[in-house]
């Protein structure tokens, strides 16, 4: 998805972000600082059992995942900025990710049990990093320098398989995860969708208070709205001995982020067709 995505992108893409540094550090401070204190807010109201408000809190402590970037791209929004901002933040992330967490569940009565020190592994970020993003991003940009001729052909086939994996995805994570949300059935899933909607709207609201452009806005929206549910569960499973309630937060809300992300992509794209039509 990503090596597709970067066929269509430019060293002056960016460029130009680098010198509009302002939405950018937006984006961060949607991620790291309000959709947490929104969580946090949410849990000191909510009445929910300690496990399920502490994955609550990990979740929108963690990063959001490359997956922002394709859905940033299908959605015709400002890729360049979506990309630049998941790097930055999974690079914030080694210190913001526990940071958050801690004071969060320490200030939380319901959660200061749980408190624990977790530590994320500084190679977990950097391989993700480096494996999932800069590797395909760099092969992307350096084929659309050398071969442009072939960029063009391949990026319309390789978009639309793209488009058939991410739904092979969300098939077979429900599938693989039907027993837990067949568990989690009712208030807990409406929770994660609701949960997930906020953190989607901050990011819209946030850009638009911020007066940056529309294809900003939708960047900033999936950036806040898709968090790294990966590394929510692989923490969950080395410092939580796999607590089930944090799991099934984790695992319910990367499913789901899937589907609310390419919905709210696949409209926008469809408004933007539609406006171009009629220009």
């Amino acid at each position: 998805m990503i090596y597709s995505i970067s066929l269509e992108l430019k060293p002056v893409d960016f460029i130009r972000v680098a010198k509009r540094p302002l939405p950018v550090a937006v984006g961060l401070i949607a991620q790291f600082l309000l959709l947490p204190l929104v969580t946090f807010t949410a849990t000191l109201i909510l009445d929910l059992p300690a496990n399920i408000e502490a994955g609550m809190l990990l979740v929108s402590a963690c990063p959001c995942g490359s997956l922002s970037n394709f859905v940033t791209h299908y959605s015709r929004g400002n890729t360049a900025l979506s990309v630049s901002i998941t790097a930055v933040a999974n690079i914030v992330a080694l210190i913001m990710t526990p940071t958050n967490f801690a004071w969060m569940v320490a200030s939380n009565p319901n959660t200061a049990a749980w408190l624990k020190e977790i530590a994320v592994d500084p190679a977990m970020i950097w391989v993700s990093l480096a494996v999932v993003l800069a590797l395909p991003l760099s092969l992307g940009l350096l084929t659309r320098r050398y071969y442009p001729n072939f960029a063009d052909r391949a990026r319309g086939p390789l978009g639309r398989f793209a488009v058939f994996a991410l739904f092979a995805f969300v098939i077979i994570a429900v599938v693989r995860d039907r027993s837990m949300i067949s568990w989690a059935i009712g208030g807990l899933f409406f929770i994660v969708v609701i949960h997930n909607a906020t953190g989607l709207l901050l990011g819209f609201v946030t850009g638009k208070v911020s007066q940056l452009p529309k294809s900003d806005c939708q960047a900033l929206t999936f950036e806040t709205g898709m968090q790294n549910s990966g590394l929510a569960l692989a923490i969950i499973a080395t410092q939580f001995d796999a607590d089930v309630g944090m799991v099934v937060v984790a695992g319910l809300w990367g499913t789901w982020h899937i589907v609310s992300g390419f919905s709210l992509a696949h409209y926008w794209r469809m408004r933007s067709t539609v406006c171009l039509t009629q220009e």
